[in-house]
């Protein structure tokens, strides 16, 4: 029996695949068995702690509408899979995503090659969109940037390197100046950076390799963009002038076009007729980020917090960060490995808060905006039921 999604997304998340491994060699061996289909396709290259999935998606809405078959590789998804893998905003069909896993995990294992999960998806996006004629890829690392696997490319027509800040400190450092090191990775030799940090690693990596380093100030005004959120500025300006730089001629009503068509779901997003909010920030600098942008967007209101969190992650930091006396705070444990459990969170939060189980038992009609925060993966569980 032909096998198909459903039976690609048990495979995607086994313990022989569900796992971390970083390094090159793996995804470079299997490309190889492939024809190297990475090596046929131009990429704008986005790395960074926090920031990388809006300017992707900024990206590949004002290419689109310049006319170019554009392929978006993100992660991680929220509902499906199938998001991370998109030709002009449309994502790769079910059955072609579970031949696709398949052909390739095959192949590898034919070949005694040990592919984690991230590597399936990173040959699989690599040959769809080479089978597929796309003109332009816009590239999102999964961790950090040098041993990622989406770093298998010789060259790129840029690399941005968006916000900094500590996350995956265990696998990328424990510094700041550490883990712009490992971003860095993703500068190429004669192709250009763009950057709104000055961290000493992406300057010297850029003079090693002879690259064009451009440091953007985050003044775009952001009232063309339909993404939300204060900063939205940052991204933004990294995103124009990323575009500006290699497609000078791009005329300015192309370019808003695309902002204001760009879709990113789960990022600062505000569903109206529920009243509730949803934002995917997951560390300290994205709390920071969310809060600030309720502060902004919704200074008076109420609020009722959503928030579950993974254990690796500075759950403690981000509830101070986000909560204030008078909350109304809910706490999910939710499925999926590694995440906190409620005694966890609760001995870390310094406000009374009780246990999520579903939003069918959370009065959404009481005036409160409903806040739905702390991790990515709990969003699907969560929103259930809800249209976004």
């Amino acid at each position: 029996m032909e096998k198909g999604y459903t039976d690609a997304v048990n495979l995607l998340s086994s313990q022989g695949k569900f796992y971390i491994e970083l390094g090159l060699e793996r995804i470079a061996a299997v490309l190889e068995l492939l024809g190297n289909p990475q090596d046929k396709m131009k990429y704008f290259h986005v790395a960074g702690t926090n920031g990388k999935g809006s300017v992707c998606a900024i990206l590949a809405s004002v290419l689109k509408e310049a006319g170019m078959k554009t392929g978006l590789y993100t992660s991680p998804h929220i509902f499906k899979y199938t998001e991370r893998i998109k030709i002009n905003g449309k994502d790769i069909s079910d059955d072609d995503f579970g031949k696709y896993v398949f052909d390739i995990s095959d192949l590898a294992d034919i070949h005694n090659i040990h592919l984690t999960e991230f590597e399936i998806l990173t040959a699989v996006m690599f040959k769809y969109f080479a089978d597929n004629n796309v003109d332009v890829v816009v590239l999102e690392t999964g961790l950090g940037g040098r041993f990622d696997a989406t770093n298998v490319i010789k060259s790129n027509l840029c690399a941005i390197i968006t916000h900094i800040d500590l996350d995956h400190t265990e696998r990328l450092g424990n510094t700041k100046d550490k883990i712009a090191f490992e971003k860095a990775g993703i500068i190429k030799p004669g192709c250009p950076v763009v950057t709104c940090e000055g961290y000493e690693a992406i300057k010297d990596k850029a003079d090693e390799s002879n690259s064009l380093f451009v440091m953007v100030a985050p003044f775009e005004d952001t009232s063309e963009l339909a993404l939300k959120g204060t900063y939205q500025q940052e991204n933004l300006s990294l995103a124009i002038a990323a575009i500006k730089l290699v497609y000078p001629k791009l005329p300015q009503e192309t370019i808003l076009k695309g902002l204001h068509n760009v879709k990113h779901p789960c990022r600062f997003e505000y569903i109206e007729n529920k009243n509730i909010l949803i934002d995917a920030a997951h560390n300290p600098n994205g709390a920071l980020a969310l809060r600030e942008s309720l502060d902004m967007y919704f200074p008076n209101r109420e609020r009722r917090f959503i928030f579950g969190c993974l254990k690796t992650k500075n759950y403690e930091k981000m509830m101070d960060i986000l909560f204030s006396e008078g909350d109304e705070i809910y706490l999910n444990h939710f499925d999926y490995p590694g995440s906190a459990d409620f005694g966890t969170l609760k001995a870390a939060c310094k406000y009374p808060v009780k246990q999520f189980k579903s939003l069918g038992e959370i009065d959404l009609n009481d005036g409160k905006l409903t806040i739905i925060c702390g991790s990515f993966y709990m969003l699907k569980s969560v929103l259930a039921g809800i249209t976004v």
